[in-house]
């Protein structure tokens, strides 16, 4: 995992995929997001928003998908995901059922990264 930015209250990943895909953390090993505090919450929006805004800017996808599942990482953290019927596994979730082989034809991710990251 390759964190592309990093503050007192959150760190935001890169999640190696076919598709444009951030993952945002607290830092602190908080289970649930109601156990965050005020600040941290609104961090958390601010960067999520920002985010899904550029990603639907700069790739036009098909949907933003956004996901908070923490059963296997029990630390609060959401799944920023740029989403097109050429994926694999449009329209079913990225954690389901193979549809296809992917035909995506994207501007590049590292673009995109070095961009958003001067927007952080």
């Amino acid at each position: 995992m390759s964190i592309i930015y990093k503050n007192e209250l959150i760190k935001i990943e890169i999640e190696p995929s076919e598709i444009p895909w951030l993952k945002i953390f607290t830092n602190e090993p908080i289970k649930e997001f109601s156990e965050c505090n005020s600040e941290t919450k609104q961090e958390i929006w601010k960067y999520l928003d920002l985010i899904e805004k550029e990603m639907i800017s700069y790739f036009k996808p098909e949907k933003i998908n956004i996901a908070s599942f923490g059963n296997y990482v029990p630390h609060v953290h959401f799944h920023i995901m740029a989403r097109f019927k050429e994926d694999s596994f449009f329209p079913e979730p990225m954690w389901g059922k193979k549809q296809r082989e992917a035909k995506l034809d994207l501007p590049s991710f590292d673009d995109f990264y070095e961009k958003i990251k001067k927007k952080f």
